[in-house]
C-alpha cells in the first residue's frame, strides 16, 4: 500500500523535475511497492520513473511489472538502457518476455545482450513453447559427492550469489548427471568435516526440460517443493526452477480453463492487451457452435409441435424443464473439470465419479420435482389455468424434473472424462456446451413422459 499511499507526491516530484529526492526514493523501496505504484501511473509516467532508478534495482521491478508494461517500456526505453535491462533480469523472466514476441523484435533484443547471455537465451529458446525448460535459470549450486560440508559451504560462499535459490544444494557426478539434493539445512547440521556421500540418500524429484509446464505445477503441489532441478533426457542438471515460476503457470492455467468453461476460446494475452478482434474471433467461434446447437432446440420442439397444439400448457413449463437441465450439467462439469485439473480424481475413477452423480442427480431431481409439483398444486388453489388435469401435468412436470436432472448431471460429469480419454482438454466441456446438449435432450425427455402421462386426457 505503501506506493498508493504516496502516489500524489511521487506523481509532483516527476512533474516537477526533482530527479534526485525521486531516484532515492524509488531506489529504497521493494519492488513490489514500486509496481502498486506503477499500476497507478500513466505509462509516460511509468518511464520516467524507471529510469531513475539504478540497475539492479530497475531489473527487478521490471520482472515484477505485467507483461503489457514490460513490452511498453522495452519500446520506450533508449538501446543502452534495454541493453542494460535485459542482461541483469533473471534468464526465466527474460526469455518469457522473448517468447512472446515477433521474430524480427525477438532478434532485435538478442543483439542487445552480452555473448554469454545470449547463448543462454537462445538455447532456452530451443525448448519447445510451453516446455519447463522455458521457466529454468542455469544458475545453480552444483557441488560433488566426495566433498565435505566444509567444501560446499566454502564454494557457496564464493559461486552462491548468482544462483536462484540456495534452498536446496544439488550433487552430481563428474559427466554432471544429478545423483542427488540436499536441502541446505541438512548440510549446515552436519560436521564440516563429513562427506556429503555420507549423508546423501539419493532419493530425489527432478523435471524433464521438454515436460509441459502444466505438469511442473502438478509435481511441485505433489512433493511441496519451493525450487526442483530440471534434467536433459540422459540425467544431466540443467538448472532449477522455482515457485515463484510455477504460481504463473498455475494462474495462467486457472485463467484459462476459467475462459473455457465460459464458453470462449482462450485468451493467450490479457484482457486489456488482447487486441479487439482477436477477443471477437475468440468469443465468436463458441458462440456460433452454441446457436447452432440451441437451433435443434427449435427442431425437437417442431417435432412435438402436435402434442403443444392438444395442451398448450405443457409451453408454459419448456423454459423451467430445460433451465433446470442445463443448470445441473454445468454445476456437474465445473465440479469435475476442477476436480481433474487438481488431480483429485483421474480417468480411472470415472465409474465411481458416476455413481456419485448418479445419487447427486437422484437427489437433485427428485427436490426440484417436488417443488414443481407443488407450485403447480399450490396455484391450483386460486387459478385454473392448469385445468381439471393439473394432478397429470404437475405429475408430468415433476417426473420430467427427475430425469432431465439425472441426464444433466451425468451430461455434465462424464464428458469431461471422454475429452480427457481423447487427449482434448476437460475444460472444453464449457458449462455453455453442457447446457446447449442438455436443452435439446431435456425436451425430447419432458414431451416424451407428457406422451405416457397424459395420453387419453390432454393428449
Amino acid at each position: 500500500m505503501l506506493g498508493k499511499f504516496l502516489l500524489p507526491e511521487v506523481r509532483e516530484l516527476i512533474a516537477s523535475g526533482d530527479e534526485e529526492t525521486l531516484r532515492e526514493i524509488l531506489n529504497r523501496w521493494s519492488p513490489a511497492d514500486v509496481v502498486e505504484l506503477f499500476d497507478a501511473l500513466s505509462d509516460e509516467e511509468d518511464l520516467a520513473g524507471i529510469k531513475m532508478m539504478s540497475g539492479p534495482q530497475r531489473a527487478r521491478v521490471f520482472e515484477y511489472l505485467d507483461r503489457r508494461s514490460q513490452k511498453h517500456l522495452l519500446g520506450a526505453l533508449p538501446p543502452e538502457s534495454v541493453r542494460s535491462l535485459l542482461n541483469e533480469i533473471a534468464d526465466d523472466d527474460r526469455t518469457a518476455i522473448l517468447e512472446e514476441l515477433s521474430e524480427s523484435e525477438k532478434e532485435r533484443l538478442l543483439t542487445l545482450l552480452s555473448d554469454e547471455q545470449r547463448a543462454i537465451a537462445e538455447s532456452f529458446l530451443k525448448f519447445p513453447e510451453n516446455s519447463v525448460g522455458r521457466l529454468m535459470t542455469p544458475h545453480v549450486v552444483a557441488v560433488l559427492p566426495q566433498w565435505t560440508v566444509q567444501h560446499v559451504l566454502d564454494h557457496i560462499r564464493q559461486h552462491g550469489q548468482d544462483s536462484e535459490t540456495l534452498n536446496v544444494v544439488y550433487i552430481v557426478d563428474h559427466n554432471h548427471r544429478l545423483i542427488d539434493d540436499l536441502r541446505i539445512r541438512k548440510i549446515l547440521l552436519a560436521k564440516p568435516t563429513q562427506y556429503l556421500s555420507e549423508i546423501l540418500d539419493n532419493n530425489f524429484v527432478a523435471l524433464k526440460a521438454n515436460d509441459p509446464k502444466r505438469d511442473a505445477v502438478e509435481v511441485f503441489r505433489q512433493y511441496d517443493r519451493t525450487a526442483l532441478p530440471v534434467v536433459d533426457d540422459d540425467g544431466k542438471l540443467l538448472g532449477v526452477v522455482t515457485i515463484d515460476d510455477v504460481i504463473d503457470i498455475a494462474e495462467e492455467s486457472a485463467t484459462a480453463d476459467m475462459q473455457k468453461l465460459g464458453g470462449l476460446e482462450a485468451l493467450n494475452e490479457p484482457y486489456d492487451s488482447t487486441p479487439l478482434l482477436t477477443m471477437i474471433r475468440k468469443r465468436a467461434v463458441w458462440l456460433v457452435v452454441l446457436f447452432l446447437g440451441e437451433m435443434l432446440t427449435a427442431t425437437a420442439m417442431g417435432f412435438f409441435e402436435v402434442e403443444i397444439e392438444k395442451a398448450v400448457v405443457l409451453a408454459l413449463f419448456v423454459p423451467l424443464i430445460i433451465s433446470s437441465g442445463g443448470n445441473s450439467g454445468s454445476q456437474a462439469a465445473t465440479l469435475i473439470v476442477r476436480a481433474l485439473a487438481l488431480g483429485e480424481v483421474r480417468l480411472r475413477d470415472w465409474f465411481m465419479v458416476f455413481r456419485r452423480e448418479v445419487l447427486s442427480g437422484l437427489a437433485l431431481g427428485c427436490t426440484l420435482g417436488l417443488i414443481g409439483f407443488s407450485r403447480i398444486a399450490l396455484w391450483t388453489t386460486f387459478t385454473d389455468i392448469y385445468g381439471p388435469h393439473w394432478f397429470l401435468v404437475g405429475l408430468t412436470v415433476g417426473i420430467s424434473l427427475v430425469g432431465i436432472v439425472l441426464w444433466g448431471t451425468l451430461a455434465g460429469a462424464m464428458l469431461p472424462f471422454l475429452l480427457k480419454r481423447l487427449g482434448l482438454d476437460p475444460a472444453t466441456s464449457s458449462a455453455p456446451l453442457v447446457a446447449t446438449l442438455v436443452d435439446v435432450t431435456g425436451l425430447i425427455i419432458y414431451f416424451s413422459v407428457a406422451i405416457l402421462i397424459l395420453r387419453g386426457t390432454l393428449l
